[in-house]
């Protein structure tokens, strides 16, 4: 005699809430991600200055006063906006190397001594007066 097969169909059982709840987008890392960038932006943009860049401004007796500095900032941030990595920024008294990517000030001198200077890696280029 031949045997009967039965296939058992079997139906997924209906996910319960918990099982639900952990397939759905993290809502509190979304919130956190939407604070971190709103931080990001609200942020005052601050350039750094490394040890480098420090001793060489003391060393070269370059003063750079607040106000001037807020408009390098303004302008470093501008250029990395438009896609500028390195920078080189002329001032009256004094030139600087500047990375906009890193918001860091790399070095800097005088302007005479920039003078016979050849500058090479910047993609961009500052001129202040």
């Amino acid at each position: 005699m031949d045997k009967l097969r039965f296939q058992q169909h079997i139906q997924p059982l209906k996910p319960t809430l918990r099982q639900q709840a952990a397939t759905r987008p993290n809502v509190s890392t979304n919130q956190q991600s939407f604070r971190q960038a709103l931080q990001e932006v609200t942020d005052v943009q601050q350039l750094k200055v490394s040890k480098h860049a420090s001793v060489r401004l003391s060393e070269r007796n370059i003063h750079i006063s607040e106000s001037q500095w807020q408009r390098i900032t303004e302008k470093v941030f501008e250029a990395r906006a438009k896609g500028v990595n390195d920078s080189l920024v002329l001032t009256e008294q004094a030139a600087l190397i500047v990375s906009a990517k890193n918001a860091t000030v790399i070095t800097a001198m005088d302007r005479n001594e920039a003078k016979d200077q050849l500058f090479t890696k910047i993609d961009g280029t500052i001129v202040l007066t």
